[in-house]
């Protein structure tokens, strides 16, 4: 897939959810935790402000963990080496949230994101 075909799938699924697309560079960064490369499900992915080269974007499966090396930075350009459904979401505004699994999708707002830092 081209990253022009990925923005044009990013950007559809912003008007299915009726978000606002902001796009996430390919050379900016994510939060993403190492259980996400094992395969584990469900996915969570949960977007606050940017700041500097990031996306906002903190990635994670199964469950969460406070630990300060819960998540590592990745290059958005990375992100198929590790999950490939991740990257249609990755043009959902801060402030969104998704939980994805075979065969499920549940994609929302949650105000409380843009209060955090």
């Amino acid at each position: 897939m081209t990253n022009a075909d990925s923005i044009q799938e990013q950007m559809q699924m912003c008007q299915k959810y009726n978000a606002e697309y902001v796009p996430s560079e390919l050379h900016h960064k994510i939060g993403i935790a190492w259980n996400v490369k094992e395969k584990l499900e469900p996915i969570h992915g949960m977007r606050i402000q940017p700041e500097g080269d990031t996306t906002g974007w903190y990635i994670w499966a199964d469950e969460y963990s406070e630990a300060d090396d819960f998540f590592v930075p990745l290059h958005v350009t990375h992100i198929d080496d590790w999950d490939p459904k991740i990257k249609k979401y990755l043009g959902l505004a801060p402030g969104w949230r998704f939980v994805i699994a075979e065969d499920y999708e549940d994609v929302w707002f949650d105000d409380q994101l843009l209060n955090r830092s």
